[in-house]
């Protein structure tokens, strides 16, 4: 039998997609050891994920804020959304988090 396996994770607001497939006859207990395989590498994916945005935002609060900004411009101008690494889409959401929750303004003492 042919098999596919196919795994869909979403972890702070990023999407891990992991496919395996063969063109050989697998038995049922290979196409589960496949499945299992397939869940490992998402989630593999998601801790690589997980330690690449901790480093970034140590890294950004760390004052190298500059940095991040220019290696995340090169990400999104050189490489499809799709095709980007767990550690590239962290870089790119520890950036947007921080630029969100950057409570720093000009209200002064108003509040």
């Amino acid at each position: 039998m042919k098999a596919s396996t196919k795994i869909m994770l979403s972890y702070d607001y990023s999407h891990f997609e992991i496919c395996l497939s063969s063109d050989e006859d697998l038995t049922l207990k290979q196409i589960d050891g496949m499945r299992k395989d397939t869940q490992r590498l998402a989630d593999k994916a998601v801790h690589q994920y997980k330690v690449a945005k901790r480093e970034a935002e140590r890294m950004i609060y760390g004052g190298e804020q500059d940095r991040i900004e220019k290696e995340v411009k090169v990400i999104r101008e050189n490489y499809p959304k799709s095709e980007w690494t767990p550690e590239q889409k962290a870089k790119v959401k520890a950036l947007e988090d921080f630029q969100y929750y950057d409570y720093q303004d000009d209200w002064g003492d108003q509040y």
